[in-house]
């Protein structure tokens, strides 16, 4: 059984890990260093060199591939990199660049992605559905992504945007995103927009956390009108997902994640939007947290 070596290349670290196996991820080496992406794509490189060389003086040997996450997508058609948050990297050969200077085999995914296969392998839904053939990992935070896992595998797709649910058409007060469109669910679901949303209603923003808390309280209007248009939307925008594949798992990850009526209130809503007349599919929060990403990236090489 081979050890498996991951690489999380995130916006402001990027962190390395080795397994021991894939049916003993024992972690048997992790570290992390800045990504310092202000200093542009080549100094990226060297970081993910230094990164990969405390790996090897760690573990004595040079393995003959690694999984890398990233922020953005590998487009499989022309090798290079998209939608990525890391500026630097849009538009760049990143696995063609790191195979030549690592001089090993690299397997990519995005973070999201990442993020589904290690909890589909060793968190959340492997812990209490061990047997599910699909899961599907949920990325609500700052903005909102997703990740397809079948038989312990990512799908990344034709063009590298399996999963990406969070540019789904979802509402048209969403208003008009990043990736060019209008009413993506990202811009309805994510922690930016709803606070968006609230200082629209009320006159005075606040923070997420504020908002729960007077959601929780019943003490502001606008707070509870905030949360329940979350409970809302996330129904409808999840139900497309669990029609279209009919996962037997979800796992929810991101900071909008750890609100705890999501899985109460916001499953009501799925059931009333999903194309079956009761919801059997079990909705999880994650177990293994900032270590989802690096754990994901070295199952890549399983």
């Amino acid at each position: 059984m081979s050890n498996l070596w991951g690489i999380d290349l995130g916006g402001t670290k990027i962190e390395g890990a080795v397994l021991k196996s894939a049916v003993d991820p024992q972690v048997l080496f992790r570290d992390r260093m800045p990504t310092e992406g202000q200093k542009g794509y080549d100094h990226i490189l060297g970081q993910v060199k230094k990164v990969v060389d405390m790996m090897e003086a760690s573990m004595g040997y040079k393995p003959s591939k690694i999984g890398m996450g990233t922020p953005g997508t590998l487009d499989p058609q022309t090798g290079l990199m998209k939608n990525s948050n890391s500026t630097a990297l849009n538009g760049k050969p990143l696995k063609q660049d790191i195979e030549k200077m690592l001089g090993i085999e690299v397997s990519m995914a995005n973070d999201a992605n990442c993020f589904a296969l290690a909890e589909a392998n060793m968190g959340a839904a492997h812990e209490k559905y061990p047997d599910a053939r699909v899961v599907f990992g949920v990325i609500m935070g700052t903005g909102v992504g997703g990740g397809v896992v079948v038989d312990g595998k990512v799908i990344n797709g034709l063009q590298g945007i399996g999963g990406e649910w969070g540019h789904n058409f979802l509402d048209a007060t969403g208003g008009s995103c990043y990736c060019g469109k209008s009413g993506c669910v990202e811009k309805v679901l994510a922690g930016p927009a709803l606070e968006k949303y609230y200082a629209g209603i009320s006159g005075a923003p606040k923070s997420m956390k504020d908002i729960y808390e007077g959601y929780k309280a019943g003490t502001d209007p606008f707070a509870i009108k905030t949360i329940e248009r979350l409970h809302h939307f996330f129904g409808a925008a999840l139900s497309v997902v669990v029609n279209i594949l009919d996962p037997d798992v979800v796992v929810i990850g991101g900071g909008v994640g750890n609100i705890d009526t999501i899985y109460t209130e916001g499953l009501k809503s799925l059931k009333q939007h999903i194309f079956n007349n009761r919801l059997d599919t079990p909705i999880l929060k994650p177990k293994l947290g900032d270590s989802a990403g690096v754990f994901g990236a070295a199952f890549l090489v399983s």
